[in-house]
């Protein structure tokens, strides 16, 4: 129903512009170039897939102890619910490469703080501004109390920016204006939070950044000074490819709505206001700091290795089961990291006692065997893979059953998404559930399919960041 609502915005905006310009030659080629944009954005709701940019750092998009976090994914995810669609996300922190997917169609949306310059506009288009900002000089403290506060004073001086942002346009035309030699120092190797931490550490002596990033990270470097702010505020939007009206009105219709919300100011204020001493990139098993999810890495690589996994695929589906609590037991019996129930526990020689090693192999050990059981019923090991996560969560039984229901109505029984996943939600259904093909009867099929499809959401993201 939602994408219907969009959809029907849509048509109707291009429509109105089809019957007001079909008088003038020029207008009617605008108009074509609309339709055909609208078209593209048909095609993106019948792949069913938005494809976004998003850069990788300490506000936007992070690992913060196994989970997925980060302002504009919280945003992304709340879009794609209402358009319908699943998120995919390419992370990239190189503007030019980002801009450079935008404009070659790689991807559908830039969803990152983007300054939104006039340079810039000639060659993306941009969403309604979700903040303004201004730009800061990021410096470190000296002792003698010598710290510039006047544009003038960076005159002669090298001054860091990231490659490809706005910050050295607006420094570059500051400079010029005022008649000022500044030495913009361009790097395309760091992103501006990196360039930050040069300066707490005395490699680089001044840095532009964006206010809101700047006072994130003055909580992690209490050494810099950030207090210079140069003129004028500043509007940050995505930006989808030039003339994508579609997937621009789209956006534009969710997001002024949502940015009226509390849920909006509260996202907000989480990740840019009300952060000190929370989401830390010095606590331990925070994805900036290093590439960790939990104190138990270490035995899940070994492990994985056992059942041929990517040790982030056994790792995500270890938070989906105990958030990698040890001690945690669940309201009908199961324990420990690996949620076993007491019988299963006991059949791969653990208990409610057993190290969280132990649990981890104990675990893996049960996978194995579930692995056993379908490998001649399902060759693909990818696929294979998704029938053993369904079979640890609900039991090999009820998988069985909805591999056979999937056969008898015209499915591919050895495919899970859109086939054998299609029946196991009807599990919970009594049309299916006592049709004489099934064995095992009911099940919660709704949290079996949830199941598997947040481990492969989660495994996502910790590819792209670990």
């Amino acid at each position: 129903m939602k994408r219907v609502k969009i959809l029907a915005l849509i048509f109707f905006l291009f429509n109105t512009q089809l019957f007001t310009s079909c008088q003038r030659a020029e207008e009617q080629e605008k108009i074509e170039l609309d339709v055909e944009t609208v078209d593209n954005f048909q095609e993106i709701l019948q792949k069913g897939v938005l494809s976004v940019v998003l850069g990788y750092n300490s506000s936007d998009y992070f690992i913060y102890k196994g989970q997925p976090m980060g302002f504009q994914l919280e945003l992304l995810k709340k879009l794609t619910q209402e358009l319908g669609l699943q998120l995919e996300i390419k992370v990239e922190n190189n503007l030019e490469a980002a801009f450079q997917a935008l404009e070659s169609g790689k991807c559908d949306l830039i969803a990152e703080g983007l300054t939104v310059t006039a340079s810039r506009q000639a060659k993306m288009d941009f969403t309604i501004p979700f903040e303004q900002t201004r730009q800061v000089l990021v410096q470190r403290k000296s002792p003698q109390g010598k710290l510039i506060r006047q544009l003038k004073d960076l005159a002669d001086k090298k001054v860091y920016v990231q490659a490809f942002s706005s910050h050295a346009e607006y420094l570059s035309n500051l400079s010029k204006s005022n008649s000022y030699n500044i030495d913009i120092q361009e790097d395309s190797s760091l992103e501006v939070e990196q360039l930050i931490a040069q300066v707490a550490a005395g490699t680089v002596d001044y840095v532009i950044s964006d206010e809101n990033v700047a006072r994130i990270n003055k909580a992690y470097y209490p050494e810099i000074d950030i207090e210079m702010l140069l003129p004028a505020s500043q509007n940050l939007a995505w930006a989808v490819k030039k003339g994508n009206k579609g997937l621009l009105t789209a956006v534009n219709s969710w997001f002024s709505a949502f940015r009226e919300t509390k849920k909006y100011r509260r996202l907000y204020n989480k990740y840019f206001k009300k952060r000190q001493n929370k989401l830390s990139i010095f606590d331990d098993f925070h994805s900036i700091k290093n590439s960790e999810v939990s104190v138990y890495d270490s035995a899940i690589k070994q492990q994985s290795n056992l059942i041929s996994w990517d040790w982030r695929l056994l790792a995500s589906l270890i938070y989906q089961e105990s958030r990698f609590n040890p001690k945690v037991k669940s309201w009908a019996g199961a324990y420990g990291l690996m949620q076993l129930m007491p019988r299963t526990a006991q059949r791969f020689g653990v208990d409610s006692l057993a190290k969280p090693r132990a649990q981890i192999k104990a675990g893996v050990k049960f996978l194995q065997w579930l692995d056993n059981q379908l490998i001649n019923k399902v060759q693909d090991k990818n696929e294979r893979i998704k029938f053993v996560m369904a079979a640890y969560n609900t039991g090999l039984g009820h998988v069985l059953d909805a591999r056979r229901l999937a056969k008898k109505y015209g499915k591919n029984e050895n495919i899970w998404d859109d086939n054998v996943a299609v029946y196991m939600l009807q599990k919970s259904n009594p049309k299916y559930y006592r049709d004489k093909t099934v064995k095992y009867g009911y099940a919660r099929g709704k949290e079996t399919c949830r199941y598997v499809s947040q481990i492969y959401s989660r495994y996502a993201h910790y590819k792209n960041v670990l």
